[in-house]
């Protein structure tokens, strides 16, 4: 079965709607690198939508009641979305879900070392990467750092024009031999994906403002004032490292105990190919799906009535290494909050939460590994998906023999086929390559433990895991269009 590419019908308002789609969509990735800064930034936008908090209504006892709107969070790196529905949420929900966090290399503990007159901060790299993939490229610091004071530092570094940069680096060719005849998955190792911060001593020069300006010239302001020099540290170059963190954060050495930093690709996303069809940027892995979610669940607060079923959105964290944590689909927070819900709907009770959770159903709003002609070998064709050809969805995942899978029932396939018909969306089913080549797998087979109704459904990405990932400008639209349509017919 043939499936059409998405391009060929549309007309100039819909190109005009896909274009400021993929605008939107570009600034979200490129201003949103980590799962709290999406998490963020997806609040704000639901606030500007009418959405209000739902531990506020907890606290007031208020009564809730069809079109109503919450969000809540948890930790600052998950979020979930409710719009209330006319029906009784012991009929069921519609429910997004996709993930904010991607691969990426996150800064140890104990990081600050200097080597050789190098200032370099040590990584665990986070997720499944290629550890080559990341070498010799610029790179940007985001995070927080939590200070024993109680106050939390936002730390981000590399992407304004005038910000430093940094990198790992990599072995020049005239002395790679040996590296060049390691298996891939040997060429870098993990340990060595330490991220060079610094190469000049403290003692060359004051530390004012380093990351706001260029380097000043070497220190005569004391000479003048007839101050002695302090005596130069052991570790010239960390300790303006050291200078330079705490000039600008008010960080110590200490404070790294308690911070999370995430090194990330520097730089924005952009639009690919001649044609401009295409966005290349980091971690559109998943945050091509948990954009269109969010755009396609705000897209309801507009409307006069509320939806028939509850509408539910939520983006949540550790995905990437399995779901786990109090952020990760594993944990309660997408229960309880339910739960909390249903209660001020005068719904609560531990039956009718079963119920309502049984009785939903579900997109795993995830990506898929989109069919590169560079790398046919390992995909099946006609059962691949293809950059352009609409709005991805996965029977089923897993390895091997399915491992790790949720596997969609024929009836429910049926009736999402029905719904993408119905609202004209263009959409194309896949599995994640050759049988036997490799697999993945994604969060759906956590909410099916309910008894829901869950689907795999997303976009096809190539170059997937990498620092740049790809995508179609077409995916994209199709996914927002696909996603609303779901959870107001579904």
């Amino acid at each position: 079965m043939e499936r059409e590419v998405a391009w060929k019908k549309y007309d100039e308002a819909s190109l005009a709607a896909l274009e400021e789609l993929a605008c939107g969509y570009i600034d979200f990735i490129s201003e949103n690198k980590t799962e709290r800064e999406c998490a963020s930034a997806a609040i704000k936008l639901a606030q500007d939508a009418g959405y209000e908090s739902l531990d506020e209504a907890v606290s007031a006892g208020r009564e809730l009641k069809p079109g109503d709107k919450l969000w809540v969070q948890a930790h600052g790196k998950a979020l979930m979305l409710v719009h209330v529905g006319a029906r009784p949420m012991a009929e069921g929900m519609n429910i997004l879900g996709a993930h904010v966090d991607s691969p990426r290399l996150d800064l140890k503990q104990n990081p600050l070392y200097e080597s050789n007159g190098f200032a370099l901060l040590d990584t665990h790299y986070y997720g499944g990467i290629k550890n080559y993939q990341w070498v010799a490229l610029p790179l940007a610091l985001h995070g927080v750092v939590a200070k024993t004071d109680g106050t939390v530092v936002e730390v981000n570094i590399g992407e304004d024009a005038s910000d430093p940069v940094f990198c790992v680096t990599d072995l020049l060719p005239h002395l790679g031999a040996a590296q060049m005849d390691k298996k891939g998955s040997k060429v870098v190792e993990g340990e060595d994906l330490d991220l060079l911060v610094g190469n000049r001593p403290s003692d060359c020069g004051t530390g004012s403002g380093r990351l706001d300006t260029p380097a000043q010239s070497p220190d005569a302001a004391l000479e003048a004032a007839g101050e002695e020099k302090p005596e130069a540290p052991k570790e010239p170059v960390k300790a303006l490292v050291l200078e330079i963190l705490n000039e600008k954060y008010g960080i110590e050495e200490e404070d790294f105990l308690s911070a999370e930093l995430e090194v990330v690709p520097a730089g924005r996303a952009r639009e690919l190919g001649f044609d401009r069809s295409m966005v290349i940027g980091y971690g559109q892995d998943d945050r091509v799906c948990a954009y269109t979610s969010l755009v396609a669940q705000l897209a309801l607060a507009a409307d006069e009535e509320p939806p028939a079923k509850t509408a539910v959105t939520i983006l949540v964290d550790k995905e990437e290494i399995g779901s786990v944590g109090a952020t990760g689909m594993c944990s309660r927070f997408f229960e309880n909050a339910i739960a909390e819900i249903m209660e001020l709907a005068g719904e609560g009770g531990a039956l009718p939460l079963r119920r309502a959770l049984a009785a939903s159903s579900m997109l795993s709003s995830d990506v898929s590994a989109g069919f590169d002609p560079a790398y046919a070998s390992v995909f099946e064709a006609k059962n691949s998906a293809f950059l352009g050809k609409g709005l991805v969805f996965n029977k089923y995942t897993g390895a091997r023999g399915k491992s790790g899978s949720n596997d969609a029932s024929a009836e429910y396939v049926a009736r999402i086929r029905r719904v993408m018909a119905d609202a004209g969306v263009t959409f194309q089913t896949a599995e994640l390559g050759r049988v036997d080549a490799g697999g993945g797998g994604t969060i759906a087979y956590i909410p099916a433990e309910y008894g829901m109704n869950v689907i795999d459904s997303g976009v096809a990405v190539l170059s997937m895991h990498a620092p740049w990932e790809v995508t179609s400008k077409a995916d994209i639209y199709e996914a927002r269009r696909g996603y609303e349509a779901f959870l107001r017919n579904m």
